[in-house]
């Protein structure tokens, strides 16, 4: 029996379930060719049931490492062969719009081939990687080598960190019931705070 996922991983319990390894790679391919899918939450969720004895841990990570550089090999194409155009025409359709693809290729200008390993953490970035890679003409075997290191070094943080945390399942609920009253109240704190500040930026715009 699957253990039940934790927060934000619980919509993705069925997918796994039905689906296995085929969702990991599937989920995390596309995501890396600029579809906007939760592919990191998915191996989050896989990395926590391998923990919990219903995945093989091995076989998650090998296959979200698989699929991430595929996916952004395929991101590489589609940048070099179909150049800015190609993206600013189609890319609004996977919410690739021309304002974020604009930033991520200033990011990338700035921080050269060393974003590419970078890039992989941050959301946004990591579902166009690839794509500003192709654009940008870096070359397609500094890119391999480079996107291939920023895929390892993510699935390895993350599938390790829940993958522990899938093998102490039982403690890290008790974890979340003991202080899920506290992390409400932040919550509603931080949402307080934010709506205060709204209204105060407002006032001033009204003043001036």
């Amino acid at each position: 029996m699957a253990p039940p996922l934790p927060g934000p991983l619980a919509h993705l319990a069925p997918l796994l379930t039905h689906y296995g390894y085929w969702a990991v790679g599937a989920v995390i391919l596309v995501e890396d060719f600029g579809v906007p899918a939760p592919g990191e939450t998915i191996l989050l969720a896989a990395g926590v049931y391998a923990g919990a004895g219903q995945l093989n841990i091995a076989a998650v990570a090998g296959i979200a490492f698989a699929a991430a550089v595929i996916g952004d090999n395929i991101g590489y194409l589609i940048g070099h062969t179909g150049g800015r155009a190609f993206v600013h025409r189609w890319g609004r359709y996977v919410f690739v719009t021309p304002e974020r693809f604009r930033a991520g290729e200033e990011f990338f200008t700035r921080h050269g081939a060393k974003i590419v390993v970078v890039a992989r953490f941050v959301e946004g970035l990591r579902q166009v990687n690839g794509i500003i890679a192709g654009t940008s003409g870096m070359p397609w075997r500094r890119f391999l080598v480079f996107n291939a290191l920023g895929a390892a070094l993510w699935v390895g943080l993350w599938a390790s960190l829940a993958y522990v945390a899938g093998t102490h399942i039982d403690a890290v609920y008790d974890e979340i019931r003991r202080y899920q009253l506290y992390a409400l109240v932040a919550l509603a704190a931080l949402v307080a705070a934010f709506v205060i500040r709204h209204v105060l930026r407002r006032r001033r715009r009204s003043r001036t």
